[in-house]
């Protein structure tokens, strides 16, 4: 069964979500309910002329810092120092670069305006982080995506030249701020560094540790 929101503050339990993960439809996407529904394991993903989808997987394809595995090559890319890495510099440029690149086996884009400009606020309160790589002062990689607790939502990620968003993922694994990276949707790319599945129930557990 699929849930329909209306004005009210509120989603159904993510495990009704539907065997895809999806669960409802409908709402809006303010900051108190972006971070209800992240709080709640639930995620907008949906494209520009779509009704706006809330997603809660059965599974979630997470990466735990502690378990990365970076290969000699990138080992080699690290020290070469050919790459320098900031956090939260450009949170507005990361994000634009990300929802012009081109996924394999998608249509278009599912960073619509709307989703630019809610998450461009989310930052702007302290929720939503980015980490930019840059080369020669030119931002050629980086990721973005929410804090909750100890895990970092990861939203999208984006590369201009071989290796950065691997850069910024590493970065990122190696804060120190971060029990687990919600990856989302599987890749090979991100199962190579020690990406795999864990239960919902996995999930919530470390997402409700504080």
């Amino acid at each position: 069964m699929i849930f329909r929101l209306d004005d009210r503050l509120l989603f159904p339990a993510p495990e009704l979500a539907e065997p895809d993960g999806l669960l409802a439809v409908g709402g809006d996407l303010s900051v108190k309910r972006l971070l209800l529904a992240y709080q709640n394991g639930i995620f907008p993903w949906y494209s520009e002329d779509d009704p706006i989808l809330w997603f809660s997987p059965h599974e979630r394809f997470v990466l735990y810092p502690s378990a990365l595995k970076i290969s000699k090559s990138m080992r080699q890319v690290l020290r070469s120092n050919r790459f320098s890495v900031t956090t939260n510099q450009c949170f507005e440029k990361v994000i634009e670069a990300c929802s012009m690149v081109e996924r394999e086996g998608q249509d278009g884009t599912w960073i619509t305006a709307d989703m630019k400009a809610a998450y461009i606020q989310l930052h702007v309160q302290g929720h939503a982080h980015s980490v930019e790589v840059w080369q020669q002062d030119k931002l050629v990689g980086g990721l973005y995506g929410i804090k909750i607790n100890n895990v970092f939502c990861g939203e999208s990620m984006f590369s201009m030249v071989s290796n950065a968003s691997k850069v910024a993922l590493i970065y990122l694994c190696n804060t120190g701020l971060y029990k687990l990276i919600d990856c989302q949707v599987h890749t090979n790319h991100l199962e190579s560094m020690g990406a795999l599945l864990i239960s919902r129930e996995e999930y919530m557990r470390i997402l409700e540790e504080r």
